[in-house]
């Protein structure tokens, strides 16, 4: 069973979430808040695999609410959900630790299937999202232009591990993935597996950033 909890300042949109997450066999709500403050307090007592986090709220925003239960490190994984596509709070939310975001007026099945994949280890960035990611990305970039050589982390890599890496922060599925490097998706989770540990980043959200900002991909 997911445990899932609910974070919004509205209670009507709370209400609609819970009904649909409900009537799944293998979803069940522990709990909600109306701020990220309400929601920090009682996670850390009583953690949740999977956090439905709303951005903007008053006395503590989403973004504030995942930097402090990421830190605590309690397993507890967070999906930002947001009415505005990648504004600036998602993007920091993302940096925060978040596993990804969707808007608030995605389809059901499309929540569904996000909250599942974040409790299993995934990241939710839909292919769509991801261009605009990355754009923000590469604009909030500090330009160093003392810098010179590749990023040392890169070195731990191989060939064909930067290959996938490239093609995760291009925004391609693992089975593009595979069917442009020719190897079956499984190797494909398996270097992907193999990035996450050398690199010691979180998820498939954090080698994307990792890959922008090292220069693996063009600014």
């Amino acid at each position: 069973m997911i445990r899932v909890f609910l974070v919004d300042d509205q209670s009507l949109v709370r209400s609609g979430f819970r009904m649909l997450i409900e009537a799944e066999d293998d979803l069940e709500i522990i709990g909600e808040a109306s701020d990220g403050a309400e929601a920090v307090e009682q996670l850390l007592k009583d953690p949740a695999d999977v956090v439905l986090m709303d951005i903007r709220m008053p006395n503590m925003d989403g973004v504030e609410a995942t930097r402090r239960l990421i830190a605590a490190d309690l397993g507890i994984r967070v999906l930002v959900l947001t009415t505005f596509d990648l504004d600036e709070y998602v993007f920091s939310a993302l940096k925060a630790g978040a596993s990804g975001f969707l808007l608030k007026d995605a389809r059901p099945e499309e929540l569904l299937s996000a909250i599942r994949n974040v409790a299993a280890g995934d990241a939710v960035v839909a292919p769509s999202a991801t261009r605009r990611l990355l754009d923000h990305v590469v604009s909030s970039l500090p330009s160093q232009p003392g810098q010179s050589g590749p990023d040392p982390r890169l070195e731990v890599l191989t060939e064909r591990e930067l290959e996938v890496l490239t093609e995760i922060a291009h925004g391609a599925t693992n089975a593009e993935i595979g069917a442009r490097l020719y190897m079956a998706e499984g190797t494909v989770k398996t270097h992907i597996g193999r990035l996450l540990s050398k690199l010691r980043c979180r998820d498939r959200v954090s080698l994307v950033l990792f890959a922008y900002e090292t220069g693996v991909v063009g600014r």
